[in-house]
C-alpha cells in the first residue's frame, strides 16, 4: 500500500568521485522484532573537497612511511593523514579493514606512549580522535568514549568536536542511556550549524526521545517532523531524495506514524503538524499511519486516518488516493458493503466537473471504474429486490444506478450502451422523465452505438404508456403531440425499422379518437404506403382511414376504405377481432355508399343519388339501412319532381315492408306525389285509407274531402261533409268554425233541398264568438232566404173566422219572417240593409192589406158590417204606416248609401201607397254636396 510515496523510490546518483568525503559510517543494526529492539541508521555527511590529486597514490606513499618509520609521532602522522584521506576522497584508499584493525593495534601503544610524555608535534584533537577510532576498531568501545569526551572536553573548539559528540551521544543511546543521548544530541545540534551532522543528529535525538516512552514522545515528534522539513524542504524535494536519505526518510515516517497510532491517531498527527505551517509532506505521514493500522487489522482506523487527511487538507491533489485507498481497505478487510460506500464517497467527492478535471489520468480511470461498479451493483440489487417483491427498494437501487451510469457516460466515449443502461434502470425506479432523456441520448447522440434503434424504440413506448397511463406520474405526463414528435424523429433516424409501420399505424388511431383527423390521415396513409406492414398492421390503418374519411363526408374514399379492411379481414387471421367485426364493417361501408346517396341528391344528381341507395342493400342486404336506402330513392325521385317513378318506388316500398315504420310515411308521400302529379283524387282515396288506421282520421278526411272537392268529386266530398258535421257539433277554434260553415255552404250549393242547411249555417254564425266576411256573407244571404221563406208563408196565410186566431199565426209568421231579416241585416250589416227594410216593410204592408181585405163576419147587419169595416182599417192602419216608415228609411239612405234595386223597390210601394208624395217622373242619381252649396 505504498501508493502514496512514489516520489520516495527515484534515487538520485551518487556523488561523483571528484568529490573526496570525510565520512564515517556506524551501522547500529536494522529494525528488531519490538520497538525496543529499532536501531537507526546513520547517514553520511560531506566535507570541503580535495585538492585534484591522486588520493590512492598519496595514501600509497603515507603506507610506506607508516611502514618503514620506527617513530611513534611519524607512524601516528602518517596514520592520520591516510584515514583523513580516505574519508574526504570517498575512496577506498590505504590499508584494507583487515589490515587497518592489525595497524591500530599496533600503535595503541604509540598513542598511549606520546600522550604520556605530553609531546607531539601535530594536533592533539586529531590524536585523541584517532586513539578513539583505534578503540572502536579494537573492540574497546568503553575506552574510545573516553577519548572522545576528552577531546571534547579538553578542545571544545575543534572541529572534531561535534563528530565526537555525536559518537558520545551515540554511545549512549547504544547502551540505552537515552536521556543522556538526548541531552549530548541537543548539545550537538545547538552547537552545530546546519549540515549533515547535525541533520543525523536530529534524527537520533528524535530516536532518543522515543526510546524514553510516550511521556517524551511529544518531543520526539517534534523533533522528527524537524527532521523532515530538512530532508524534504520543498515539493520537489521528494522526487530527488538521496539514495542513502531514502531508509531515514521511511523510518521517520515510520516511528511518526508509530507514536500516533499509540496515541489518538490521526489526531495527534494533526495537531503536531498545526504547530507549523502546512507541511507539503503531511499527506505521506497520514499514509504511513493509515499503512500501519491496515497491516495491523485496524481497518477501522485505517479510514478514519484516510479521512482524516481528506478533511485535513481538503483541496491537497492526493485525495483521491486517499479515498481509493479507504475502499481498498475495506475490501482488504471483506466488508464489501463498506468498500461500495467508500467508493460511492470517491465518486461522489469527484463528480464535479472541477473535481474530476483535477484528477491524474490513473485518478479519472478509476473513477470510471468505481462508477461502473456501483452502477452495476446497485442494477443488480435493484432486479433482485424487483423479483423478490420489494418494489420500493428496487425503486431506489434503480434510482442509484442510473445516477452512476449517467455520470459515467458523460465521462465516456462512446457512452450509448450506458446512456441506454441509464435510461433502463430510470424506467425501473419509475422516474420517466429522466429515463426519456437517456433514451433518446443513448438512441440520437452518437452514431456508431449498434442498439441505438432499439433505444429510440424504448423512448417511443415510453412516451406511449405515459399516454396511456401505465407510466404517468405527477412530473412524467406526455401528451399524443409528444409521441408523435418522438415518433418522427425515429421514423427518420430509423426510417428501416420492421416497427414502423405498426407505430404509425397505432398513432394513426390515437389521433383519430382525439379528434385531429389531419394527423390520423397523415398516419394512416404512412401505413398503408409501407411495403413492410403486415396484414395486421395495415388492418388499424385501413380502418382509421375509413373512420376519418367517413367522419369528413368523403364517403367515396370511406367506402374504398371499407372494402379494404373488409378484404384484409377475409384473407387474414386479425388477433384480437371481436365476433361482430365483420358486420360491423359492413354496415359502416354501407352507411358510406348511403351518404353518397344522400350527397348527390343533395346536390341534384338524382340517378346517381337513386344508383347509391339501392347499392346498399347490394352492400348489407336485408339491413336497417338498405330499407332505408330503398325508401330514399323514392325520396329522391319525388324531391326531383320525378313523380311517377317516385309513385311506383313508394308502392313497392309499402309492398315490400308493409311491417316497417318508414312504410307509415309512405302514404303522405304517395298523397304528395297524387297531388303534385295533378291527381287529386288519387290523393283522397290513399288519405282516406290511411284514416283506417289513424287514431285521430278526421284531419286525414278533411284533406281528402278538400282534394275530392277540388276533383270536382261532389259526391265523396260531401259525404265527408255530413259526416263531419254530424260528429262535430260546435267549433272549439276559429278555424274549426269557418272550416264547417265553409261545408255547410258547399253542401248548399251542391243539393237541392237546402232548407236545414241555411237554418243551421245561420244558427251557427250567429252563435259563434268567431267570424269572418266570408261566413257573415254566406249567414246573411241564408238569414235573407230563410226570412224570404218565411215572408212567403206569412203571405200565403189567409184571415178567416174567428179572426183572432187566424190573426194570431199569421202575426207569428210575421215575427218569423221579419227575425230572419234583421238577423241577415245584422249580419250582413249595411250591405243587407235596404233589402232587410224593404221585406220587413212588406210584411206590415202585406199584413195591413190582409186585414183591410179579410171578410166581414155573415152574421153581422149593415152596421155592424161597417163598424166591423172600420174597425179593421183601424187595426191595419198602423201596419200600414210602420211599411210607409220603414219604405220611407229605405228612402232616405240614398243620401248616406246611394241608390240600389231595393231603395228602388221601396219607392215603387210607396207610390202606390201615396202617389202624391211618391209617384213623380225622377231620375235617382248620386252627387255630393259642394262647400259652397245652400243646400
Amino acid at each position: 500500500m505504498k501508493c502514496l510515496i512514489p516520489a520516495l523510490l527515484c534515487f538520485s546518483q551518487i556523488a561523483s568521485p571528484a568529490l573526496a568525503q570525510d565520512s564515517f559510517r556506524v551501522e547500529l543494526g536494522r529494525d528488531g522484532e519490538t520497538i525496543g529492539d529499532m536501531r537507526p541508521v546513520f547517514l553520511k555527511f560531506e566535507s570541503r573537497p580535495l585538492p585534484a590529486i591522486s588520493p590512492a597514490e598519496v595514501a600509497r606513499r603515507y603506507q610506506r612511511l607508516f611502514d618503514s618509520s620506527d617513530e611513534p609521532e611519524v607512524r601516528i602522522d602518517a596514520l592520520n593523514r591516510l584515514a583523513n584521506i580516505r574519508d574526504r576522497s570517498g575512496q577506498d584508499v590505504g590499508f584494507s579493514p583487515a589490515e587497518e584493525e592489525r595497524v591500530y593495534r599496533e600503535v595503541i601503544d604509540s598513542y598511549e606512549s606520546i600522550l604520556s610524555r605530553g609531546s607531539f608535534s601535530g594536533r592533539l584533537d586529531e590524536l585523541l580522535y584517532q586513539m578513539a577510532k583505534a578503540h572502536a576498531l579494537t573492540g574497546q568501545a568503553e575506552q574510545s568514549i573516553e577519548r572522545l569526551k576528552q577531546l571534547v572536553g579538553l578542545y571544545p573548539d575543534s572541529e572534531l568536536v561535534p563528530e565526537a559528540r555525536f559518537r558520545i551521544a551515540e554511545s549512549a543511546f547504544s547502551a540505552g542511556d537515552h536521556a543522556e543521548a538526548e541531552s549530548v544530541y541537543l548539545t550537538l545540534i545547538e552547537s552545530e550549524e546546519q549540515g549533515p551532522l547535525r541533520t543525523k543528529a536530529g534524527y537520533m535525538l528524535g530516536w532518543s526521545q522515543f526510546k524514553q516512552g510516550p511521556s517524551a514522545w511529544e518531543r520526539s515528534a517534534r523533533t522528527f517532523l524537524s527532521v523532515l522539513d530538512e530532508f524534504l524542504p520543498t515539493p520537489e524535494s521528494i522526487r530527488d531524495v538521496d539514495q542513502s536519505s531514502v531508509d531515514t526518510i521511511d523510518d521517520t515516517f515510520r516511528v511518526l506514524a508509530l507514536m500516533a497510532a499509540r496515541k489518538t491517531g490521526p489526531g495527534s498527527l494533526m495537531a503536531w503538524l498545526d504547530t507549523a505551517p502546512e507541511r507539503h509532506w503531511a499527506y505521506l505521514l497520514f499514509d504511513r499511519l493509515a499503512d500501519y493500522y491496515a497491516i495491523r487489522g485496524e481497518f477501522s482506523e485505517s479510514v478514519d486516518t484516510n479521512r482524516a487527511f481528506v478533511r485535513y487538507s481538503p483541496d491537497h491533489p492526493m485525495n483521491a488516493l486517499f479515498m481509493a485507498q479507504i475502499a481498498e481497505v475495506w475490501e482488504r478487510a471483506g466488508d464489501l458493503p463498506r468498500a461500495r460506500a467508500a467508493r460511492a464517497d470517491y465518486v461522489a467527492m469527484f463528480s464535479a466537473p472541477g473535481k474530476y478535471d483535477s484528477l491524474s489520468n490513473s485518478d479519472q480511470q478509476r473513477w470510471k471504474r468505481f462508477s461502473r461498479r456501483l452502477a452495476d451493483f446497485y442494477y443488480q440489487r435493484g432486479s433482485s429486490a424487483s423479483k423478490g417483491g420489494s418494489y420500493s427498494k428496487a425503486r431506489e437501487a434503480f434510482s442509484r444506478s442510473a445516477g452512476y451510469y449517467e455520470a459515467l457516460a458523460k465521462r465516456s466515449a462512446p457512452s450509448g450502451a450506458l446512456l441506454r443502461l441509464a435510461g433502463d434502470a430510470r424506467l425501473q425506479s419509475g422516474e420517466y422523465a429522466a429515463a426519456l432523456s437517456g433514451f433518446q441520448n443513448a438512441a440520437y447522440a452518437e452514431e456508431e452505438y449498434g442498439e441505438a434503434a432499439d433505444a429510440g424504440w424504448a423512448a417511443v413506448v415510453l412516451l406511449r404508456e405515459g399516454v396511456d397511463d401505465i407510466r404517468r406520474t405527477p412530473e412524467f405526463q406526455p401528451d399524443l403531440a409528444a409521441l408523435s414528435v418522438e415518433s418522427e424523429r425515429f421514423a427518420e433516424r430509423f426510417s428501416d425499422d420492421p416497427r414502423l409501420p405498426g407505430l404509425t399505424a397505432d398513432l394513426a388511431a390515437r389521433w383519430f379518437t382525439e379528434g385531429d383527423a389531419k394527423r390520423a390521415l397523415h398516419y394512416g396513409e404512412k401505413t398503408v404506403a409501407n411495403e413492410r406492414a403486415s396484414a395486421t398492421e395495415r388492418y388499424p390503418a385501413w380502418l382509421t382511414l375509413a373512420k376519418v374519411r367517413q367522419q369528413q363526408g368523403e364517403y367515396g374514399l370511406a367506402e374504398r376504405a371499407w372494402k379494404q379492411v373488409l378484404e384484409i379481414m377475409s384473407e387474414n387471421e386479425i388477433e384480437g377481432l371481436e365476433r361482430d367485426a365483420g358486420a360491423s364493417v359492413r354496415q359502416q361501408m354501407a352507411t358510406a355508399i348511403y351518404r353518397q346517396g344522400e350527397l348527390a341528391a343533395a346536390n341534384g344528381n338524382t340517378e346517381i343519388a337513386v344508383d347509391h341507395f339501392k347499392r346498399v342493400g347490394a352492400a348489407l342486404p336485408n339491413s336497417e339501412i338498405a330499407t332505408r336506402g330503398r325508401y330514399d330513392a323514392a325520396n329522391a325521385l319525388l324531391k326531383a319532381s320525378q313523380l311517377y317513378p317516385a309513385i311506383n318506388e313508394l308502392n313497392r316500398f309499402r309492398q315490400d315492408f308493409p311491417g316497417h315504420p318508414l312504410t307509415e310515411e309512405v302514404s303522405a308521400k304517395l298523397v304528395h306525389a297524387y297531388v303534385a302529379s295533378n291527381q287529386p283524387a288519387s290523393a283522397a282515396t290513399e288519405l282516406l285509407n290511411a284514416a283506417g288506421n289513424a287514431e285521430d282520421p278526421w284531419p286525414l278526411k278533411l284533406r281528402a274531402a278538400d282534394l275530392f272537392h277540388q276533383a270536382g268529386e261532389t259526391v265523396n266530398r260531401n259525404a265527408l261533409y255530413r259526416d263531419y258535421l254530424s260528429a262535430h257539433s260546435d267549433a272549439d277554434t276559429a278555424g274549426q268554425h269557418l272550416q264547417m260553415q265553409t261545408m255547410r255552404h258547399r253542401l248548399m250549393e251542391s243539393v237541392s233541398d237546402r232548407y236545414e242547411l241555411q237554418q243551421e249555417l245561420v244558427d251557427r254564425e250567429l252563435a259563434s264568438p268567431w267570424h269572418s266576411e266570408q261566413t257573415l256573407a254566406w249567414a246573411a244571404r241564408s238569414s235573407m232566404a230563410l226570412g224570404a221563406r218565411a215572408a212567403a208563408s206569412f203571405s200565403g196565410m189567409s184571415l178567416t173566422h174567428p179572426l183572432p186566431e187566424s190573426l194570431d199565426r199569421k202575426q207569428r209568421a210575421l215575427e218569423s219572417a221579419r227575425q230572419r231579416f234583421l238577423d241577415a241585416e245584422k249580419l250582413g250589416g249595411e250591405q243587407m240593409r235596404s233589402e232587410s227594410l224593404y221585406r220587413r216593410a212588406e210584411l206590415y204592408r202585406v199584413l195591413a192589406r190582409d186585414l183591410m181585405g179579410s171578410a166581414v163576419p155573415t152574421d153581422l147587419n149593415e152596421l155592424e158590417s161597417m163598424q166591423y169595416q172600420m174597425l179593421l182599417e183601424e187595426e191595419a192602419f198602423p201596419f200600414e204606416e210602420k211599411a210607409i216608415r220603414l219604405h220611407s228609411e229605405n228612402h232616405q239612405r240614398i243620401a248616406a248609401q246611394g241608390y240600389d234595386a231595393w231603395i228602388g223597390k221601396s219607392l215603387g210601394v210607396l207610390a202606390d201607397m201615396n202617389p202624391g208624395r211618391y209617384d213623380r217622373s225622377v231620375r235617382w242619381m248620386t252627387w255630393a254636396l259642394e262647400a259652397s252649396d245652400d243646400a
